[in-house]
C-alpha cells in the first residue's frame, strides 16, 4: 500500500492520435486508434433538433433522460440519479464535496484520475490492491468495476460488505454496460453507495460528454448543487435518453463485443503476447519489451495504450471491423517479431 500526499503529476490519457500523428509524421485519419475502451461501433445518434441548439437545456428533457437512466440501470425508485457532463466532471468533482481531509482507499492499478483527484483536493490516497486490504482508518474506497485497465471485478456483495461497514463506497462503473449483474446501481439506495455511469465507452459516444452519478446519500445531493442547472446541453439530453431505452441494441451490441473481444484475444495470443485480461471493450497482454512493440506499431499507424509503470503491458480497444484487425494482426506481426515454430526455441 502507498500513500500520496503530493500534488501529483499529469496524467497521460490514451487518445492522443493527433500527437502521435504529430511526432511520427502520419497523417491522423491515417491512424487506428486502439489506445481507448471506447465502442468502434457507437449507438446511431439521431440529427438533433435544430431547435436545441438555440434554446436552454429544457427541464421536462432532463428528466426524461434521467428517468431513462434509472431504468436502464435498474436504480431504485429511492435513488438520485444526476445527469453530469461525463463521468470525469464527477471524479473531479466528488472529492472537493467531501467537507474534511479523509483517508481515502483507492483498488488499483486503476484509472488514474481517481486518485490524482482525490489528492488533489487535499485527501490522503492509500493505494490498495484489493478491496480485502482497506484499512480500518479509510472510511471512503473508491473501486473500478470492472477494473480499468486489469478487468478484474469484484461482485456487488463484497462491494456491500464495505457500505455496511459505514464506508463510503464509490464504484466507477464506466465498462459495467456489459456485465449488468455486477452492477451496484440497484442498490443506490443505500446511504453509503454512489455510482458513476457513463455513455462514452459501451454507447461510443464520449464526445457527448454525458454520464450519470448514482446514489441516495449527502454527497449525491451536494454534487447536484454544485453542477447547477443547464449541465447537460440540449442534443445530449435527447440522444442519451434514446440511446438508454434502446434495449435491441444494447442487448445487440453486449453479443457483438463480446465476439470481438474473443477474436482479439485470439488475434494477440497468435501474435506472441499474453492476454492478462479486460473487459468487452478492451483487452491487456503483457510482452517483454513492450515500450518497443509501442512505438514499431506507431511506426505504422497503430496507437495501442502503453503504461510506463508496467513495462511490459500494452492495452488494446477493439478494432472496428474486419480492416481494422487485419491491420492490427499485420501490424503486430512486424512489431513482434516472427514466433519460432512448434518445437524451436523456448
Amino acid at each position: 500500500m502507498t500513500d500520496s500526499g503530493d500534488t501529483p503529476e499529469p496524467i497521460v490519457h490514451g487518445g492522443g492520435r493527433d500527437a502521435a500523428a504529430a511526432r511520427y509524421g502520419i497523417a491522423a485519419a491515417d491512424w487506428l486508434d486502439l489506445s481507448t475502451g471506447i465502442n468502434p461501433t457507437p449507438y446511431p445518434t439521431p440529427p438533433p433538433d435544430p431547435e436545441a441548439w438555440h434554446r436552454l437545456p429544457d427541464g421536462a428533457a432532463e428528466a426524461a433522460l434521467r428517468g431513462a437512466a434509472a431504468t436502464c440501470y435498474e436504480a431504485p425508485e429511492s435513488a438520485r440519479v444526476v445527469a453530469v457532463p461525463g463521468s470525469q466532471a464527477a471524479i473531479q468533482w466528488l472529492p472537493r464535496l467531501l467537507r474534511e481531509p479523509a483517508d481515502v482507499a483507492v483498488r488499483g492499478p486503476t484509472y488514474a484520475e481517481h486518485a490524482r483527484c482525490w489528492a488533489m483536493a487535499g485527501h490522503r490516497v492509500h493505494q490498495i490492491r484489493s478491496v480485502d486490504e482497506v484499512p480500518e482508518f479509510c472510511r471512503t474506497v473508491v473501486v473500478v468495476n470492472p477494473n480499468n485497465p486489469t478487468g478484474h471485478v469484484e461482485v456487488p456483495s463484497r462491494l456491500m460488505a464495505l457500505a455496511n461497514e459505514g464506508r463510503t463506497v464509490i464504484v466507477d462503473e464506466a465498462f459495467a454496460d456489459e456485465f449488468p449483474t455486477l452492477s451496484m446501481t440497484p442498490r443506490t439506495n443505500h446511504p453509503n453507495v454512489i455510482v458513476l455511469r457513463s455513455l462514452g465507452k459501451f454507447f461510443g459516444l464520449a464526445g457527448l460528454r454525458l454520464g450519470f452519478v448514482l446514489g441516495s446519500g449527502r454527497l449525491v445531493d451536494a454534487l447536484a448543487d454544485a453542477i447547477g442547472p443547464w449541465a447537460i446541453h440540449g442534443p445530449a439530453l435527447d440522444i442519451g435518453a434514446q440511446a438508454l431505452a434502446d434495449e435491441d441494441w444494447i442487448a445487440e451490441t453486449r453479443y457483438t463485443l463480446a465476439a470481438r473481444a474473443l477474436r482479439l484475444d485470439h488475434l494477440l495470443t497468435a501474435s506472441g503476447l499474453r492476454v492478462l485480461g479486460g473487459t468487452s471493450l478492451f483487452r491487456l497482454a503483457d510482452i517483454p519489451g513492450a515500450a518497443g512493440v509501442f512505438e514499431r506499431l506507431c511506426e505504422q499507424g497503430l496507437l495501442a495504450r502503453k503504461f510506463p509503470e508496467h513495462p511490459t503491458w500494452l492495452r488494446f480497444g477493439l478494432p472496428g471491423g474486419d480492416d481494422g484487425f487485419d491491420r492490427l494482426g499485420v501490424a503486430l506481426r512486424d512489431a513482434v517479431g516472427p514466433r519460432p515454430a512448434d518445437g524451436q526455441g523456448n
